[in-house]
């Protein structure tokens, strides 16, 4: 009588033991396969994860999120594992579960995850399921716990905009940008984007517009005084604007706070300028400017997983119903490869990124072996 061998899948991930340049730290590390899930956690294999700015400044050491070290070969050195976001499908749930099965896809709600591996056993809090939209792609789930939920609350939680109001925004080609864009566009906000001066600023103005923008200007525009004041008095209709989100920072966003109107909300979430926030004293004397940050990760900390849950049910029917992919390439790492053949692999993608040479965002997909 013949006996089926049994299918073994090894698993594989993207480590590291200390903090660096990710084109050098990083490796590939495969690890044996998931046991059956223990009571209240589920075994997951991940579709797709990004590469997104905050994981290379994770990895270099310099994020003030940081990962916990993770055993995954016996007899070797405990590791990190990179990544914060991705989508994942549950393979086999434990006992006590009762709010997953098989085949639902699942984002992180614990931070520093470690999504860039192809399978692993999560606690059943740590993850909630996606709503599976009609029109909500892999990519689309993979990139839903970072910058759409950024967009959505910062546009949501601080000033209660009413249908045509203007929001204000730097940095308006980036992924939150983008995202911001669209949200706004969805719930009848105009938007002002800022972006900097470039050779192909007629393209870019035009596929901003393409996602929902109302106008796009460059930061040098704002040094036309004419201008600025056309934008308050005409464009807003006097009212002023009553929102504006900062990734930039520097003497960029000191000049469009200039456009902010009474009691308006600047909320930053970024400084790729690395300049200061330097802020005119007569904006908070005069106007009542609020001046706050805003941080994903700890609106996660604060919320409940009802606000969570809420969260995600809005935002993927946002996205299934019209929302576009960021601009984006699957780079898949096979299981095939070697550990040196894939970590080579995955430091050359870093070294690229680094250099400017991915104008989109990077998906890895990790494949096991079997």
């Amino acid at each position: 009588m013949a006996f089926r061998a049994s299918v073994v899948r090894l698993n594989r991930a993207i480590v590291y033991t200390q903090n660096g340049d990710p084109a050098q730290v990083l490796r590939a590390l495969t690890y044996k396969p998931l046991p059956p899930p223990a009571p209240e956690t589920v075994n997951i294999k991940y579709l797709l994860a990004p590469i997104n700015p905050s994981d290379v400044n994770v990895v270099q050491g310099v994020y003030p999120a940081k990962p916990s070290l993770t055993s995954l070969v016996d007899g070797q050195p405990d590791v990190f594992v990179g990544g914060n976001e991705g989508l994942a499908e549950v393979t086999h749930v434990g006992s006590g579960v009762t709010d997953l099965v098989k085949g639902d896809w699942v984002v992180m709600t614990k931070a520093q995850a470690g999504t860039w591996s192809s399978s692993r056993n999560v606690g059943v809090l740590d993850v909630l399921k996606l709503p599976r939209v009609e029109g909500l792609t892999e990519v689309h789930g993979a990139t839903m716990t970072v910058n759409p939920p950024s967009a959505y609350n910062m546009l949501n939680d601080y000033v209660a905009l009413e249908k045509d109001e203007w929001v204000v925004q730097n940095g308006a080609n980036s992924a939150v940008g983008q995202a911001v864009i669209q949200i706004a566009a969805s719930r009848g906000f105009k938007t002002l984007n800022l972006v900097r001066k470039r050779s192909d600023i007629d393209e870019l103005t035009r596929k901003l517009k393409d996602l929902g923008a109302t106008e796009v200007l460059t930061y040098d525009d704002l040094n036309d005084r004419n201008l600025t004041q056309r934008i308050v008095k005409e464009w807003t209709g006097g009212k002023g604007i009553r929102l504006g989100l900062n990734c930039v920072s520097g003497p960029d966003t000191t000049s469009m706070a200039r456009l902010l109107g009474q009691d308006a909300y600047l909320v930053s979430y970024g400084a790729m300028s690395k300049q200061p926030l330097a802020l005119p004293t007569g904006l908070f004397i005069f106007k009542n400017l609020t001046s706050v940050g805003f941080w994903q990760s700890r609106w996660y900390k604060q919320k409940t997983r009802s606000d969570k849950e809420n969260l995600f049910k809005t935002l993927a029917t946002l996205i299934g119903h019209g929302k576009a992919s960021p601009e984006h390439e699957i780079v898949t790492i096979p299981a095939e490869d070697s550990d040196e053949v894939a970590g080579q692999k995955v430091r050359e993608i870093f070294a690229k990124i680094a250099e400017g040479q991915y104008g989109k965002k990077v998906l890895l997909k990790i494949a096991g072996s079997e």
